[in-house]
């Protein structure tokens, strides 16, 4: 026998080959599978408050002084503006006339600073107004051993030095910038100027400015009227009396539907319906888009979602760009009662891993829902793609935010509404109704989910912003590695 032949002989079928034998085999299947779905864990932490009526009211004691709100700047061909009426977003201007605003805006100039200038020094008489365009400034006071400590740190939209303006005491506080920035600036000599000019608004200031004065000695931080009380073990006291008053415009939140419409063919509902319900997976896959969408709306949404509620004075800015132990210390003070949780892109949360490994502090995890997840000071740092990354450079990378919050209504703080028991209902507050078949023999489902999410107090909430993901650092035994070769 040739060689040939042999090889020949080796090659010949044996037995029926895998290829066709498939023909005959059942295969084994999954459901269909979606690379959007996430945890939606904000959606599982957040408790719940049945809205029988489709309407949440949020009532509040009443605020006697306004807070400080960030005035909004605008910006035309790189060059920093504002609308005169935005400065009665302070509290010292909240209650002047439209006259007298429209003239102190115009009294403003607007200045420049350089990285590491000194705008206003502890103990000096510099009686200055300023309102921060763009860049970033720490506020420093002296301590009890002399040394520098920061207090806040302020960058767009924030202002610091309006009651400086009607004080006759020099500045407590140093004021420095930590970026290259742009400020406009009132000083109390521009404001007596316009006295000069129209001697009119001076009384009519002065009167304003008392008014605001005796009205902040009256009130808490919070711009809530004292409660009157009285201690001790004193006798032939009199017993003060109070009361609370309440806000006569409550906040009211109504009940959000979103909504689609499911479309299947009969054909493929009949035919196709082993070993999985053709329906039952539609309705499952667009399920969880619908669920996906409400964390995004509870995260972004410009109504009611946590970006948007956050208060002015509950919002922070890093120090240095990059997420640090610091930054996340100092939101922590902004929500101090009974925290819950932080919420953080999961780009933001690798940088502050980085961060948290650069400084020798790894932070503790702990197990939920079954996955590990990282907490800083025993809080949770949720991960959630709905936080945004605003990428403003060429490489791609950008800034974040990351928010921490309170729950429960007990705690006075934020809680997700929706409605149990609505008609079609299918898991509480998500309904599916049939519409109908049309003449092609396609079936309608319309889907809808009700839901909101409220805010009961201010100081639930609070947001760290400029969050740099992109920075990496170089750490010294590659430097020395790189040197040595």
């Amino acid at each position: 026998m040739s060689n040939a032949q042999r090889e020949s002989n080796s090659h010949l079928q044996r037995s029926v080959t895998t290829t066709v034998a498939r023909n005959l085999a059942n295969t084994t299947k999954t459901v269909p599978q979606m690379m959007s779905i996430t945890p939606r864990w904000l959606l599982k932490l957040l408790p719940w408050v049945h809205v029988s009526s489709g309407t949440y009211r949020v009532n509040r004691t009443k605020i006697e002084l306004q807070k400080p709100e960030r005035i909004g700047i605008n910006f035309q061909e790189g060059i920093a503006s504002f609308k005169p009426e935005a400065l009665k977003s302070i509290p010292l201007f909240a209650s002047f006339e439209d006259d007298i605003i429209s003239q102190i805006a115009k009294k403003f100039v607007l200045e420049e600073a350089e990285l590491g200038s000194t705008l206003i020094l502890e103990g000096e008489d510099r009686h200055k107004l300023f309102i921060i365009a763009h860049g970033q400034v720490e506020i420093l006071s002296k301590g009890l051993h002399g040394e520098e400590l920061r207090i806040a740190l302020l960058s767009e939209g924030e202002y610091f030095g309006a009651e400086d303006l009607v004080s006759d005491k020099p500045s407590s506080v140093t004021i420095r910038t930590i970026t290259p920035g742009s400020f406009f600036s009132l000083s109390s000599v521009d404001i007596e100027k316009l006295f000069r000019q129209s001697p009119s608004l001076k009384e009519s200031f002065q009167k304003t400015v008392a008014e605001y004065l005796k009205i902040r000695s009256t009130v808490n931080t919070h711009g809530e009227k004292h409660i009157d009380l009285v201690a001790g073990f004193a006798e032939d006291v009199e017993i003060p009396e109070t009361y609370v008053d309440y806000t006569n415009k409550p906040r009211e939140y109504s009940l959000q539907a979103i909504q689609t419409v499911v479309r299947v063919h009969t054909r493929v509902s009949d035919l196709y319906n082993e070993p999985y319900n053709q329906i039952e997976q539609q309705m499952r896959l667009t399920i969880e888009g619908i669920k996906e969408r409400q964390e995004w709306e509870f995260i972004n949404n410009r109504e009611f979602g946590l970006l948007y509620s956050v208060d002015p004075g509950q919002r922070i800015s890093t120090r240095y760009g990059t997420p640090t132990p610091d930054d996340l210390d100092d939101l922590l003070t902004k929500v101090w009662k009974k925290p819950a949780f932080f919420i953080a892109h999961p780009k933001a949360i690798a940088a502050f891993e980085r961060e948290c490994t650069w400084r020798g502090v790894p932070p503790a995890t702990i197990n939920l829902f079954g996955t590990p997840v990282l907490t800083w000071r025993g809080v949770p740092l949720i991960p959630s793609d709905k936080l945004e990354i605003n990428k403003n450079n060429k490489s791609g990378h950008g800034t974040t935010n990351i928010i921490l919050l309170r729950v429960g209504e007990n705690e006075q703080g934020v809680v997700g509404l929706h409605q149990a028991g609505i008609p079609g209902e299918i898991s509480p507050s998500l309904s599916a109704r049939l519409m109908g078949l049309d003449k092609l023999g396609v079936a309608s489902y319309l889907l809808t989910l009700y839901s909101s999410l409220a805010v009961l107090t201010d100081d639930a909430l609070a947001v760290l912003e400029n969050v740099e993901v992109g920075y990496y650092h170089d750490y010294e035994h590659r430097k020395t590695a790189a040197k040595t070769k």
